[in-house]
């Protein structure tokens, strides 16, 4: 097949072969589940429910906490046992909303708009979409409706649906596409008139040839393109992708849509079809669990708010034999001291590592290789970020053009020193940020 890719990059062990295989398969809800109420970038949502009141499957528990902002659903029906903060991915505490199950799976009431979505307006699909507290499902979280409302006069003519999956041991998306490849269709077309896009593409990387056989398959006789993309990592990161596609270039601090480009997940498209059809919001997701010290590799349809310990245990995850705990895949993803933070609406991944599998050297200094320079998809500096990162100011950190990071660790990746160059980034974005909120 013939193949897009981007400058830059980097090719891990890619691992994927462990769950490609295994059919998605649903985990039985907990007798607990934990309803974060932010699990999206931007403002917090804010409980509506309080200890002892009943919930319904699919019942708004926290309301959005302004435009940037997303409704949050209990995943299971039963009893609110408090509101409060219960540990997060991120490390932190985060408010959120306890149930106890009542195993009933009682729905809340749910309206969409049926199959007359193609007559309707962008603004109904667009309303339908927030009401369902759509985000990013390849790990970014952004709200959907926000991304399908680009201002007027960044008029969209292209939507790419991200299948690439480039993150290593991950293939959530692999099997949505070979199982659920109608809904997908489904979605995109969807988005497609929210957006007024006329140029609809599935970019898939070509490690996974049954996904791009179902999704040419699924496209027959519609207006999209199926493009088989170079297996290289991140390809798909939304700017890699676009350039991957349309050789069109995301401007320093730009977004997408500054190049007429939208980009969503497939479990995006495929939750968007849900929630607009159905009006259903996203109750559950899929979720690889994999890596070494697990037994039995799976992709497991898995209800939100499912402490993270209760899919270990469905696959045969090792803690003893685990050296580094991920939620998310090995490169993006955030190594977890505890299982009891919950699957949210980004979770793709949960991977343990074994104790072999970790390199615990302490970092040798920089021997200047230009290593991290040549495989930055975003033409960056990684030693001269990192090192503003450690000892600048928060203005010489954004001189640097940390902003301009997406995070993606090519660099940690190729330094022959082992220096946590991404890491580092981090905490200079972090600088920057709190600078910045000072300043607000």
């Amino acid at each position: 097949m013939k193949t897009s890719t981007f400058e830059g990059g980097i090719h891990p062990r890619y691992n994927k072969d462990r769950s490609s295989g295994e059919e998605i398969r649903p985990l039985p809800a907990p007798a607990q589940i934990v309803i974060p109420l932010s699990q999206h970038i931007g403002a917090p949502a804010k409980a509506c429910v309080k200890k002892g009141d009943d919930v319904l499957m699919g019942q708004t528990v926290g309301e959005p906490g302004g435009f940037v902002s997303c409704p949050v659903h209990s995943s299971v029906s039963g009893t609110v046992l408090s509101v409060e903060p219960r540990p997060g991915a991120m490390g932190a505490p985060v408010e959120s909303v306890v149930i106890e199950n009542d195993y009933a799976d009682r729905l809340a009431p749910m309206e969409g708009i049926g199959a007359d979505w193609e007559s309707a307006s962008a603004d109904k699909i667009k309303d339908a979409i927030s009401a369902a507290g759509l985000v990013g499902m390849g790990g970014a979280a952004f709200p959907t409706h926000v991304k399908l409302s680009p201002p007027s006069d960044k008029p969209i003519d292209t939507l790419i649906l991200n299948g690439a999956e480039c993150e290593p041991y991950l293939t959530a998306d692999h099997r949505l596409m070979v199982e659920h490849s109608d809904r997908i269709v489904i979605g995109m077309k969807i988005a497609a008139v929210a957006l007024g896009a006329s140029n609809l593409i599935v970019a898939v990387e070509q490690n996974k040839p049954d996904a791009v056989d179902t999704m040419r398959k699924a496209t027959q006789g519609e207006s999209a393109q199926v493009m088989p993309l170079a297996v290289k990592y991140p390809q798909g990161a939304e700017k890699q992708t676009i350039d991957a596609c349309l050789r069109r270039q995301v401007p320093s601090g730009g977004l997408p849509m500054d190049v007429g480009v939208v980009v969503l997940n497939v479990g995006t498209a495929a939750a968007i079809a849900a929630a607009v059809i159905d009006g259903r919001p996203p109750l559950e997701r899929v979720v690889t669990v994999t890596g070494a010290a697990v037994s039995r590799p799976s992709n497991l349809l898995v209800r939100i708010g499912t402490p993270i310990r209760a899919a270990i245990d469905e696959c045969g995850g090792d803690l003893k034999r685990t050296g580094k705990l991920i939620m998310g895949g090995p490169m993006m993803g955030f190594s977890q001291f505890s299982v009891e933070p919950p699957v949210t609406k980004g979770t793709s991944g949960i991977l343990l590592l074994e104790h072999k599998e970790i390199d615990s050297r302490e970092p040798d200094p920089c021997i200047r290789c230009g290593r991290c320079i040549r495989v930055c998809p975003m033409k960056l500096v990684p030693t001269d970020i990192a090192a503003a990162a450690m000892k600048g100011t928060p203005d010489q950190i954004s001189a640097a053009d940390v902003m301009d990071c997406m995070e993606c660790g090519s660099c940690a990746h190729e330094c022959p020193s082992r220096i946590p160059l991404v890491q580092q980034i981090r905490l200079g974005k972090a600088a920057v940020n709190a600078a910045l909120q000072g300043k607000g």
